[in-house]
């Protein structure tokens, strides 16, 4: 019996005599694997941005507006107001916060320094419902918003803008004309998935913002609600829960539409997750097939090989190797065809996992599994689709063999 060195050799030289039809019936098993390799780099990648996304957002919340279109319908309109997060806070089950904002743009001042900003007058429950920590200092309380007290908590960037290296707790500025004493910091979130800086904000008591930002201390008037659940699930009782208790309060007629609108960001962002693992089952599903068309390529080849080497291998079974040899000799053949298309196909799915995370704006995230996975599928359908053409070889008849033209 020859010895299996020896028909690796064999099979090596068969190979290397024929390097363009190889290279060829590889592609199948080089796109496959590299489809594999790119789509859960890409797929994991987007995964981990929208995760981030999450993070930086907050969780689990939602957002209640006044829908101006329908407000307008209205002849006597009733606009969100403070009255109205705090019948939420307290009617509505499932609730971990409830956070009215009352928005502006004014101008920060600190000595020489000044900067544009978003004011954001709220509550306490602004930073649970966002997650938002602060980095130095405290922030706002209760105590605050009742007295309607002149200080601010501001987001690292109007910090970084306003006073560099100095430490701001403690400091006064002013926004507009007004003074206000810097109690706090926030740290860092950075920018959201729409690109904005997320730390380009001050926030001040609502009351405050009311009376001295907005002008709307009379009618309590706020331009959103945020309100936080206990849980994603219950995200959707609580919003049927808001839209009873909004529309109640609001005296809307049954025939009427809202005059409020909820955007739920949480489940915002699992769509665009689901876009993501979809778009990946879409590259497996393409992976897949473009393995098993490898497969038959290898398969084809295979059997070409065995009809053009049928005198060789009457040859070789007449001076003594055995059917187990040859049928040895043909699936290392095909195997080592199937692990040159996984190692170049690990290859070109880096680049392409590369390629394509760049044009979607997602690093990309190459876990050892999927590589390896890939490698041992693309050696799997080696083995799988040689089996018959060295099956069939390894049952020629030697003299037959040796007959062929």
């Amino acid at each position: 019996m020859i010895s299996t060195v020896e028909i690796v050799k064999v099979s090596g030289r068969a190979l290397l005599a024929n390097k363009m039809r190889s290279f060829l019936t590889t592609l199948g098993i080089i796109i496959g694997v590299g489809a594999v390799i790119a789509a859960y780099a890409v797929g994991q990648g987007a995964n981990s941005v929208i995760d981030k996304q999450i993070s930086m957002l907050g969780s689990n919340f939602m957002y209640v507006f006044p829908d101006r279109s329908s407000v307008s319908s209205f002849s006597n309109p009733r606009y969100l107001t403070v009255s109205d997060a705090e019948a939420i806070e307290r009617e509505c089950s499932g609730v971990v916060a409830v956070a009215p904002l009352a928005e502006t743009t004014a101008q920060a001042i600190y000595g020489s320094a000044n900067w544009s900003a978003e004011v954001s007058g709220s509550t306490p429950g602004f930073s649970v419902v966002r997650e938002w920590l602060v980095e130095s200092g405290r922030d706002l309380m209760d105590g605050d918003i009742r007295s309607g007290s002149k200080v601010c908590v501001l987001g690292y960037t109007v910090a970084d803008k306003l006073f560099g290296e100095e430490e701001p707790v403690g400091k006064v500025i002013r926004i507009r004309t007004v003074p206000f004493t810097v109690v706090g910091v926030f740290a860092s979130k950075g920018r959201s998935m729409g690109g904005y800086d997320q730390d380009d904000f001050i926030l001040v008591p609502i009351t405050t913002a009311q009376r001295r930002l907005t002008r709307n201390a009379n009618t309590g008037r706020v331009g959103a609600i945020m309100v936080k659940g206990v849980s994603m699930k219950a995200l959707n009782y609580l919003e049927i829960q808001i839209n009873d208790l909004l529309r109640e309060r609001h005296r809307i007629r049954p025939d009427r539409p809202n005059d409020f609108s909820v955007m739920n960001i949480s489940q915002i962002l699992d769509v665009r997750r689901k876009a993501t693992q979809t778009m990946s089952l879409l590259l497996g599903a393409i992976a897949a097939i473009s393995l098993i068309v490898g497969g038959i390529g290898i398969m084809n080849i295979m059997l070409v090989s065995v009809t053009e080497r049928t005198r060789e291998i009457g040859i070789r079974m007449a001076v003594g190797a055995k059917s187990g040899d040859i049928r040895l000799q043909f699936l290392i053949e095909a195997l080592s065809l199937s692990l040159l298309g996984g190692v170049l196909g690990i290859l070109l799915g880096t680049a392409a996992g590369i390629g394509l995370s760049a044009i979607m704006n997602s690093p990309p995230v190459f876990g050892v599994g999927s590589i390896v996975l890939a490698f041992v599928f693309s050696a799997l359908v080696g083995v799988g689709f040689g089996f018959y053409p060295a099956w069939k070889a390894s049952l020629l008849n030697p003299i037959d063999a040796l007959k062929y033209e």
